[in-house]
């Protein structure tokens, strides 16, 4: 990520508070995101309850991909759960870089192999009726996770009630 950032593609800064809104539902956004510091989630709303699908914190890539690859809006939002400052790159900025060379055309393939390996593993959660084993799932892949976004949040992207991952979490 270091010569991503080193690059010169992030022209501008945003600042969000807690709470505030990257981008809203059936809104386009085709930026990239880089995370300096706090942390955000993408959900989306389903029968009037939202789901986590994604979080980002320091150091971390964010985009709403479906509507940066299509251009067209996305039932996506992304939302600071805490204050949260993001350097942003236009997806054209973005693609120029990435064409500029074949090193960056390989490390943008390495990137989409590993999005679809980890929209994979997220599958897999999803259909593993465990809590038990969705939790150590998640805790075996991403560590940092629980020092980073708040358990209500997690519990939300694990399917399970704030009770249960704190049973979890003891046991």
């Amino acid at each position: 990520m270091k010569h991503l950032k080193d690059a010169g593609i992030f022209k501008k800064q945003v600042i969000l508070e807690r709470n505030d809104y990257l981008k809203d539902y059936q809104s386009i956004d085709t930026n990239v995101y880089f995370v300096e510091s706090g942390s955000l989630r993408i959900f989306t709303i389903d029968e009037g309850e939202e789901r986590n699908i994604r979080f980002g914190y320091n150091n971390n890539i964010i985009v709403s991909l479906d509507s940066f690859i299509s251009g067209q809006p996305s039932d996506f939002i992304i939302q600071a759960i805490k204050k949260t400052t993001l350097s942003v790159a236009s997806k054209a900025d973005f693609m120029g870089l990435i064409h500029s060379s074949q090193e960056h055309v390989l490390w943008y393939q390495k990137l989409l192999e590993d999005l679809v390996l980890q929209q994979i593993e997220r599958e897999k959660d999803l259909l593993t009726n465990s809590p038990k084993l969705r939790y150590e799932r998640v805790l075996r892949r991403s560590p940092r996770l629980f020092q980073e976004i708040p358990h209500k949040h997690i519990a939300n992207y694990l399917r399970m009630t704030p009770e249960t991952l704190s049973r979890l979490k003891k046991s």
